[in-house]
């Protein structure tokens, strides 16, 4: 039996400080506040990623295996109030019942070892460990390889796994869009099986109303899209899914850079036939910022980096950080002429990019990212904001030996500018083993937090952000 424990040192990077997980569910109200705590600021921040119970190999582990767990606090209705809660979907309560560990995980799915998967249970594990979305005052918690799981607020309980009335027909992506104009949400699954990938689009009253599937060579790892006021946008892009290369010994996910970049282009509401694609320079996106429409052009923003390390996530022997941080970067479209002109905005390593969600899928003038560190894997020293007018990026750094993750923009509740509001993020300082909430003003982001909430439990460093505005 290998059960995680929670805080122990572990020679796996993704188990060990802050990484590692917690072991216990808490709520908290007297939290202790440094600075002022925005009087428009109301609502839920959310922040997801994995926090495993138990594992098949604490060697073999990798950071996509982890049991999904929420970390929230609440503003506006008089102090903050914390909470956290493991997303229990079936799966989950599978591996409790046992005891002991059930589903293998990414690294270990071709190892030998007899399955312990339980007649009749899902073969896959719903970890809906990995992001948000809300849509049709419902909030999902979300795992590429599943349907979405629905999340009770405030309590965080969770309701369970959504098929939209059994029309669901692939799995649901962990970074759908949508446009808070139409109320629409557009979404799209990738799989090893043909058609390797599926788009659907959700009305306002979340029924799905529309799904095509989307033509590609092979299988890719299209973690995220991206979608403007009149056209979706895919990328295939060359992370590749192997099943015959990971029999042979090598990962089931790769950078494959021979099978080059393309972008591909379609009406919202479009067909397979619709999509235009257009190659572009090789290279690799995991999250995109935005998209929107420029007359002819469909103008789209992203983190790129030149390769990728998605099996080790960064830690791999020999690995070249400068080669697989990202920048943020522009691609435009010119749907008329065919031509694409793409560009590096700002040196600063980055990812985790991100927008005011109100203006998602229309054109944005700041974009936010977490900076990474230079030396160190899948860890974020700061946060920058980047100013599509000016070209300036501006950058906050958390501190020495601080490190934070997806820092979420929260609408100010008098909003009248793109950027009133607020950036806010988990923070640990691993010297002090301290675990911080810090809100920092978006118009003024260099200058720090306006306030930091001390937080009474360790919240380990996890994946995206979410925010719910107060109704």
């Amino acid at each position: 039996m290998v059960k995680v424990r929670a805080g122990a040192p572990s020679d796996n990077f993704f188990l060990d400080g802050n990484f590692s997980p917690v072991d216990e569910e808490r709520d908290a109200e007297s939290l202790e506040v440094i600075g002022i705590i925005p009087e428009d600021l109301a609502g839920h921040f959310l922040r997801i990623g994995p926090n495993p119970v138990h594992v098949f190999s604490e060697e073999a582990y990798h950071t996509f295996d982890g049991d999904g767990m929420i970390h929230a606090i609440e503003f506006g209705k008089g102090a903050p109030r914390y909470r956290n809660r493991w997303v229990k979907n079936e799966g989950f309560q599978i591996e409790q019942a046992q005891g002991d560990w059930v589903y293998k995980g990414l690294n270990s799915m071709l190892d030998p070892t007899p399955s312990r998967v339980p007649e009749g249970a899902p073969p896959g594990k719903n970890l809906a460990n990995t992001a948000f979305a809300y849509h049709n005052k419902t909030l999902y918690a979300l795992h590429e390889g599943s349907p979405p799981t629905v999340i009770d607020l405030p309590t965080l309980d969770t309701v369970g796994p959504t098929h939209f009335d059994g029309k669901l027909s692939h799995p649901f992506t962990a970074h759908p869009k949508v446009d808070q104009r139409t109320g629409e949400m557009m979404t799209y699954g990738y799989s090893f099986a043909e058609p390797y990938v599926k788009y659907s689009v959700i009305d306002k009253q979340g029924e799905l109303v529309h799904t095509t599937p989307i033509t590609i060579s092979k299988p890719v790892f299209m973690h995220d899209f991206a979608v403007s006021e009149t056209h979706t946008v895919f990328l295939d892009f060359p992370i590749t899914l192997d099943i015959e290369r990971a029999m042979s010994g090598g990962p089931a996910l790769d950078f494959e850079p021979e099978h080059g970049s393309r972008i591909g282009v379609m009406p919202r509401y479009g067909n397979d036939a619709d999509v235009r694609w257009f190659e572009v320079e090789t290279g690799v996106v995991v999250h995109t910022a935005n998209a929107w429409d420029d007359g002819d052009e469909v103008v789209l923003h992203a983190s790129r980096s030149k390769n990728a390390d998605i099996a080790g996530a960064g830690t791999s022997e020999g690995n070249n950080l400068a080669e697989n941080q990202g920048k943020l970067y522009e691609w435009r479209i010119n749907l008329k002429t065919g031509k694409v002109t793409e560009r590096t905005l700002s040196d600063t390593p980055c990812d985790f990019t991100r927008v005011n969600d109100t203006y998602a899928c229309y054109p944005t003038q700041y974009a936010y990212a977490g900076v990474f560190n230079p030396t160190r894997p899948f860890t974020f020293d700061g946060v920058m904001k980047y100013d599509n007018k000016t070209g300036e990026t501006t950058v906050f750094k958390y501190g020495e030996h601080r490190h934070g993750g997806e820092a979420v923009f929260a609408p100010s509740t008098a909003a009248a500018a793109e950027d009133d509001g607020y950036l806010i993020s988990f923070v640990h300082d691993e010297v002090a083993n301290q675990s911080e909430c810090v809100i920092l003003n978006a118009k003024d982001v260099a200058a720090g937090p306006v306030a930091t909430i001390k937080m009474p439990f360790r919240v380990p460093y996890g994946f995206h952000a979410g925010w719910v505005g107060a109704d």
